[in-house]
Formats: structure tokens, C-alpha cells, sequence
């Protein structure tokens, strides 16, 4: 009974400190992201402040969801060190509770947070990227921005060999944004190239708006629509050019069952499955971080460099994380692999101090 009651207890404070930390972080982060926006976009003709705040409200969930590690990692040594200044942890012990017993609520607030991140923050930070990225494009509009380039496609229909590309793509990668389409000949000469503001991909045909050809040695031509033949599919499309972080968890798993289909890599989309998995546990690796510096400072009264070794040790589980992520998107390692092994190796060595600390 003693222990229950002490485990809720601790479980509240943990909850309580987690609500506060994050509201203080979305609060910041949206100071912050309205202003880099307002300054990025302030010169276009669609901007206007309540589509600035509107823009940021889009892309919280997303800041979040990479923050929450770190919150994870300051909430634990937040808890811990005022409890154990207040005694409290020192009174458990006393009454015969051990590390592992008291650091067990810890452990569920961190696992409920991470549950709670990838099943639910996930899916709003999918749909919330979506929704900012088709607000950046009515932005821009005509802009010449091209710093969100997209990966180039190659449709092969008949005799018309089209090499399709543009700036920014929207609705799953069935919408380009400043699309550019440039047409080949048998012997691999340019005979055309199409600048759209956009290009919709229908059935059977890629649709154009605001389409300028040009042809070689002749004068461009405007046109209002153009279609384009085309024997590519929206599914195909939407596996060659969605982001992973612009798909919710719940459809990764048809995403890649689909890519795979096509032939089409499926190593981003695997990697990022993967990570969203283990998150719930890269957040208990933080907190078994923050009890190993956190408990030590307080019971042998260590200076505030020991708490900076702690912070320090979850920036570089964090960097690595992140690090190894991107080998995997990129297929030089295996997905699995790239998200589970720093998680697994960083909870294994915050065991592993822990027991050395209070075991001996």
C-alpha cells in the first residue's frame, strides 16, 4: 500500500511537471517560429499576420514531437532533484524503498508520454505539415524561391520520354508547385520544356495551369492549361515524393506495402516507422539519464557540472539518434537497426550506471 501510494504520488509530480514544461515550450517555440516566419515570408503578397499565426499553429505539433526527448530528459532531473532537496527521496529510502521501486513511476510517465506522442501527436504533426506546406504555397505563389527543390521523376509513355520536376509538392505528391517538364526525343535531345505554375496528376494525364513551352531556335508561348499524357500512378507518385513526416503512423504500414508494390525504396518510410516505434523507450532511456546524474548530485552534493554531463550525454543520445536515422533513411544501414539500437544501447548503459551507483 505504502508503495502504491508513493508511486501515484510521484506519477502526479512527474504529470504535473511534464504539463508545465510543455506548454512553456510550445509557447517559446511559437514565439519563435512566427517570427523566422514573418521574416521569411513578410515580402509576399499572401502573407498577412493571422496566416502567420495560423502557419505556426500548423507546425507546433511537428516541434513538439522532435522536442519531446528533450523535455523527457528535463522533467526526470527537474523531478528528481526537487525531490530529492525536499527529502522526499531520502525518506523513501529510508523506509526501505529502492531505486528501481520509486523510479518505476517515472519510467510509466515516460512511456504514456511517448505512447501518447506517437499515437496521437504524430498524426496531428502529419496533418498539420501537410496543411503548412500548402499555406507556403498560395504564399509564394509565382515566387522564385527554389530551396524546397523536389527529386526529379521520369515517365516513359509511348514515344514521349518527360523528365518532371519543381519546387514544392502538395496533396501527397500528386500536386507540383512551379513545375518544370522537360520533353525528350528518341535520341535524347530536348524538343520541349514546360514551365507550370502547377501540374495536377489526373487519371492518365498530368494537368498544367499557367504553362509557358519552349522549343528550340522558336519564340516561348503561353498557354492557359496543357495536358500531359502520362502512365504514372497517383499511388506511385504519392510513394516517390511524400515526406515521411507528412504521413501519419497509423498509415505507414499500407505506405510501405504499397511503395514496395512500385518498386519504389521504402527505406525513409521504414526508418521513420521505426523510430515513432521506439520512441516511448528513447524517452524511458532519457529518464534513467536524468536519475543517473540527478540522484548523484543531490545524496553527494556535486557540483552543477554533473547535471551539465547529463544534459550533455542526452544531446549526444539525441544527435546519434537522429545521426543513425538518417543512415538508415538513406539505406546504408538497415531501418531497424538505425532506431533501435541507440535506444537499446542507451537504456542498457542508464541500467547499467544505475546499478553501479545504488548496488555497488
Amino acid at each position: 500500500m505504502m508503495i502504491t501510494t508513493l508511486g501515484r504520488y510521484f506519477l502526479k509530480r512527474y504529470i504535473v511537471v511534464m504539463l508545465w514544461f510543455l506548454l512553456g515550450v510550445t509557447a517559446i517555440s511559437y514565439l519563435i517560429d512566427f517570427s523566422e516566419s514573418s521574416g521569411r515570408f513578410s515580402d509576399l503578397d499572401g502573407f498577412s499576420v493571422a496566416g502567420a499565426l495560423y502557419l505556426t499553429a500548423l507546425r507546433i505539433p511537428l516541434i513538439l514531437q522532435q522536442t519531446v526527448p528533450f523535455i523527457t530528459l528535463f522533467v526526470g532531473m527537474t523531478v528528481l532533484i526537487t525531490l530529492n532537496r525536499k527529502s522526499e527521496l531520502v525518506v523513501a529510502r529510508a523506509a526501505g524503498i529502492s531505486v528501481w521501486q520509486f523510479m518505476l513511476p517515472f519510467v510509466v510517465g515516460a512511456l504514456t508520454v511517448g505512447l501518447c506522442t506517437t499515437f496521437v501527436l504524430n498524426p496531428l504533426a502529419a496533418w498539420g505539415q501537410r496543411q503548412s506546406l500548402q499555406v507556403e504555397s498560395l504564399w509564394r505563389g509565382g515566387g522564385n524561391d527554389t530551396s524546397k527543390a523536389i527529386p526529379w521523376l521520369r515517365q516513359i509513355s509511348g514515344k514521349d520520354d518527360v523528365i518532371i520536376g519543381g519546387r514544392v509538392v502538395l496533396d501527397e505528391g500528386t500536386m507540383i508547385v512551379d513545375a518544370v517538364l522537360i520533353h525528350f526525343d528518341r535520341d535524347g535531345r530536348i524538343i520541349l520544356r514546360q514551365d507550370a505554375q502547377s501540374a495536377k496528376l489526373k487519371d492518365g494525364y498530368w494537368l498544367l495551369n499557367g504553362v509557358t513551352e519552349t522549343r528550340p531556335g522558336d519564340i516561348s508561348k503561353r498557354l492557359d492549361t496543357a495536358k500531359v499524357s502520362t502512365n504514372l500512378k497517383k499511388d506511385f507518385v504519392q510513394q516517390s515524393l511524400a515526406s515521411p513526416e507528412t504521413v501519419a503512423f497509423y498509415d505507414l504500414s499500407q505506405k510501405i506495402a504499397v511503395a514496395k508494390s512500385f518498386g519504389v525504396s521504402t527505406k525513409a518510410l521504414e526508418t521513420q516507422f521505426h523510430s515513432l516505434l521506439s520512441l516511448p523507450l528513447l524517452l524511458v532511456a532519457m529518464t534513467l539519464i536524468a536519475a543517473t546524474v540527478s540522484l548523484k548530485f543531490s545524496r553527494f552534493n556535486q557540483s552543477r557540472s554533473v547535471i551539465l554531463g547529463g544534459i550533455v550525454a542526452g544531446f549526444v543520445l539525441y544527435v546519434v539518434t537522429v545521426l543513425v536515422k538518417a543512415f538508415g533513411s538513406s539505406g546504408v544501414i538497415p531501418p531497424f537497426v538505425a532506431a533501435w539500437i541507440p535506444v537499446v544501447v542507451a537504456m542498457a548503459l542508464g541500467a547499467t550506471v544505475l546499478l553501479h551507483q545504488e548496488d555497488g
